[in-house]
């Protein structure tokens, strides 16, 4: 398996799973000048998954297009959705909204080949992972490259046998796909343990 330090995953508070640095949310809001402040932050919480081989963490999301800021919504709508995503209810896309989400794969880990009904854009912070597609194209992506993904079916592939790698994913609702006369709706796959995203 190769150096196991480096693979090791250490796991505190946070519930983080990878030797990978720990991120911090700031999110910003208006002091009652109309003045940009910080209005909280805080360090990532992750939620492991498939045996400890794949940590997501939600840092926000959006229920409505565009979000309504006024009066502190989208943090109220957040908050509240947060809450059910601790009771395992938000799947992979929030229904006519966005989700931020951090995903930390684990050395040698492969999860399912699934399609969201979504636009996502994809962004490796750290490592090396292949994009699979279901037509057998594989794709290497490294540090900085951005895969857009749309509504396709797709796997991710940490060929490591050391080093975990990262993604940021910005995911958006889409209206239903159709191509060649087939709706393609959402497909997890059979190793997710997610529920359906109910888009």
């Amino acid at each position: 398996m190769g150096d196991s330090s480096a693979a090791s995953a250490p796991s505190g508070s946070s519930g983080k799973l990878s030797n990978l640095p720990q991120l911090h949310r700031y999110v910003t809001g208006h002091d009652g000048a109309g003045k940009a402040i910080v209005r909280n932050h805080g360090d990532f919480e992750w939620k492991p998954y498939d045996e400890d081989r794949l940590a997501f963490s939600v840092a926000y999301t959006t229920s409505e297009f565009p979000a309504d800021l006024n009066n502190d919504a989208d943090v109220a709508a957040h908050e509240r959705l947060v809450a059910i995503e601790g009771e395992g209810q938000l799947g992979l896309v929030n229904p006519r909204g966005t989700v931020l989400r951090c995903v930390d794969f684990a050395p040698g880990y492969a999860c399912g080949m699934h399609r969201t009904q979504s636009l996502d854009y994809g962004i490796v912070l750290e490592g090396h992972i292949d994009m699979v597609l279901d037509s057998g194209e594989v794709h290497p992506l490294k540090r900085g490259d951005v895969a857009i993904q749309r509504a396709t079916q797709h796997q991710w592939v940490n060929k490591s046998t050391t080093e975990w790698a990262r993604m940021m994913f910005v995911l958006q609702d889409c209206k239903p796909l159709t191509v060649a006369g087939v709706e393609l709706k959402e497909d997890l796959g059979t190793n997710s343990g997610l529920p359906p995203s109910g888009n």
